[in-house]
């Protein structure tokens, strides 16, 4: 059966990694009837979690999507994951939703994650609404909890429960909407018992319905109107006005629970039909080339937000239909490509299985696979339609390694498989480094990479090597010198000779290579003069200090000579390289190492403690200043002092820093270091 827009709620669970997100996904999912028992994240049980490295490491890799009813309504809830590393999952679900449940540590309060999650939804406009769990834990306090929630996210945080009793002894939660409390006693499905709101708990009770009405009674000039004369606000209306305020950021309700028990879950379910929007009262997505209503009756336009890489099924693409109706067998245009695809069988996700359906209507998600060309990112469309959505701003890698098929002969598959997770995660880098011929790939952290080389070996059967990359250093040189390059060969027959004299001198920084022919008098022919310039280019990859490339010179070809029957293109390549390698010996050379500009995002009560490891890594910090909770700093860092600098920086910053890096120019080796560096380039070469 085809759901309408009107009833469907399409909501991300969002928020810091540790927060509880996966068990609160797998309590709603148990609640509603998707699954038969709650599963666990510490056993490997979740509905969500199904990959084994996700098992493994009790923690949420990829956005899971899983559909079920509540109350009439379809809901459609995506798990994101909270760790930093693969926060692109995250930004994409926030993306393709109307509405997000921010979770929270009621330990921990608000946390870096989450403070940046929501300033990506409140960028997108999306409705936000918060669950306060584990509050059964030592040191929980919602109340200390909505307080940092409310500084954070500013007055319009409000409670619309609270809990009945703290820590271990939390039994239930009280609706301040209706002023009725429920107590939870077992941890099994329809586990809430309505019950008198207890003494101990009645007057904080009637202190935060009264700032819930507060906040309600602005919604609306009737409203507050009615609200200051005293008169009664029904149910109804004010479910109204909270779903109208939460739509578009006027209010932000804060409900609570344990997942992990099953408590106040129920409650939840109903806040997210109740106060969370459809895709119909939410709005059309807006795009510069066309606004996409959620309206079957118009021309379909459907949305690929995740693929997955699946060695057996190809890929996997999610998507959500924004506008029509998406069938399968449907022929449709995927607007990137401007091909056709043939639209196979649909599914959607229903708890720990999937089932087939026959159509999906506008506002809804489902799945289809074996799909030619479609990947995430992409449109599929009944009609050719030059249409983009908004890209996200996703953190750039800064874990960089050097990637090696294990098995000789591995490598197209290695790198084939390597793509294929790069389509599943846009935040994965892969390149070839031009200087030192290294297959690069890059992530978000060494954990991102480490989950990289699993997903190779246990998805791909594809084993690499991982090792630091290289530090592309160059050579230059600081005053000129003049050379002579001969090359003559007599080996009975037609001889070789060439025979040139060059200067070379540096150039200003950034200027490359420039080569100056002064020949004069037919010293040289002009058809060899090219062949001079290639053996410059020849000789300046290879620099005399340690074998790095030689950059900003200026080589002058002025004087020369050559025989009528022996010179030839060769004999003339082969001399110039010859005289610039002498010149280069003669000119000062130096060694020169790339400098980063790195911006870190830091808690403000570590910045000490990471200036002071800057220096330690010849760091030269170019200023600060505040960005939300947190402290920006942006520093100039030798390349070579970054390689192991993402762990560092999570010990320093309790996992909650993080950093994005550029290149911005190469300068001088200390002299303290450059024999250190040419004994390990001089090893490297033995080695080699």
């Amino acid at each position: 059966m085809r759901h309408q827009a009107e009833t469907i709620r399409n909501v991300a669970l969002v928020g810091h990694r540790g927060t509880g997100k996966t068990s609160l996904n797998e309590a709603l999912l148990f609640e509603a009837g998707a699954l038969t028992r709650l599963g666990s994240v510490v056993d490997g049980t979740t509905a969500s979690d199904v990959d084994p490295d996700e098992q493994s490491r009790q923690l949420s890799i990829s956005a899971a999507l899983t559909s079920f009813d509540w109350s009439g309504r379809k809901i459609n809830l995506i798990d994101t994951p909270g760790d930093p590393s693969f926060i692109a999952d995250a930004l994409c679900a926030l993306r393709v939703c109307e509405a997000a449940v921010f979770v929270v540590n009621a330990v921990m309060g608000t946390e870096v994650t989450t403070t940046r999650l929501w300033k990506a939804a409140a960028e997108r406009d999306i409705a936000r609404m918060l669950f306060v769990n584990m509050l059964d834990r030592e040191r929980a306090d919602f109340f200390r909890t909505l307080e940092s929630l409310k500084a954070a996210f500013g007055p319009h945080v409000v409670a619309t429960e609270i809990p009945i009793g703290g820590e271990h002894e939390v039994s239930g939660v009280v609706d301040l909407v209706d002023m009725r409390a429920y107590s939870y006693t077992q941890a099994g499905r329809g586990n809430a018992v309505e019950v008198e709101i207890p003494d101990a708990a009645r007057a904080r009770a009637e202190e935060y319905r009264e700032k819930l009405m507060d906040e309600v009674a602005e919604v609306s000039d009737e409203l507050m109107e009615r609200y200051l004369e005293g008169s009664e606000i029904t149910h109804a209306e004010i479910v109204d006005a909270l779903r109208r305020g939460t739509n578009h950021g006027s209010i932000f309700p804060v409900v609570c629970g344990v997942a992990t028990r099953n408590l106040g879950t129920n409650r939840l379910l109903d806040a997210i039909v109740e106060d969370l929007p459809s895709p119909v009262e939410h709005g059309g997505l807006q795009l510069p080339e066309v606004t996409l209503e959620p309206d079957e009756a118009r021309e379909l336009f459907a949305y690929v937000f995740k693929t997955r890489a699946d060695p057996y099924a190809g890929r996997i693409n999610l998507f959500r239909v924004y506008q029509g109706v998406m069938r399968h067998d449907a022929q449709l245009l995927n607007t990137r490509t401007h091909q056709k695809e043939r639209i196979g069988q649909l599914v959607v996700f229903t708890g720990k299985g999937t089932t087939h359906v026959d159509e999906l209507g506008a506002g809804d998600f489902g799945a289809v696979a074996k799909l030619k060309e479609t990947r995430a990112g992409d449109w599929l469309a009944a009609r050719d339609e030059p249409i983009r959505m908004p890209a996200d701003q996703l953190p750039a890698p800064v874990m960089a390694f050097a990637v090696e098929p294990r098995t000789k002969g591995d490598e197209d598959k290695v790198f084939t498989a390597l793509r294929r997770l790069q389509e599943e995660d846009p935040t994965i880098d892969l390149h070839r480094d031009p200087q030192t011929g290294e297959q690069i790939v890059a992530g978000l952290s060494q954990i991102h990479v480490e989950v990289i080389v699993d997903r190779l070996r246990s998805r791909f059967g594809a084993e690499v090597t991982l090792k630091p990359p290289r530090v592309p250093y160059q050579e230059t040189i600081r005053s000129s010198a003049k050379a002579h390059g001969r090359h003559k060969k007599q080996s009975g027959g037609r001889g070789q000779f060439g025979d040139c004299h060059v200067s070379i001198e540096p150039s200003e920084p950034g200027a490359g290579f420039e080569f100056v022919d002064r020949i004069k008098g037919g010293a040289i022919p002009r058809s060899f003069i090219p062949a001079v310039e290639k053996g410059a280019r020849d000789a300046l990859e290879h620099g005399v200090l340690a074998g790095y490339p030689v950059k900003d010179v200026r080589v002058t070809l002025f004087d020369g000579a050559f025989h009528a029957v022996d010179s030839s293109e060769l004999a003339f390549k082969l001399a110039g390289a010859l005289a610039v390698k002498q010149a280069l010996e003669q000119a000062d050379p130096v060694l020169l190492e790339p400098v980063m500009l790195v911006t870190l995002s830091i808690p403000e009560d570590t910045v000490g403690d990471v200036i002071g490891d800057l220096n330690s890594r010849r760091g030269r910090p170019q200023g600060m200043e505040p960005a939300g909770t947190m402290t920006e700093v942006k520093a100039e860092i030798p390349m070579a002092e970054l390689l192991g600098y993402a762990p560092e920086l999570r010990s320093l910053t309790g996992g909650q820093g993080d950093y994005t890096m550029e290149f911005l120019r190469y300068e001088e080796v200390p002299g303290h270091l450059v024999q250190k560096l040419l004994a390990a380039a001089s090893g490297e070469a033995v080695h080699a």
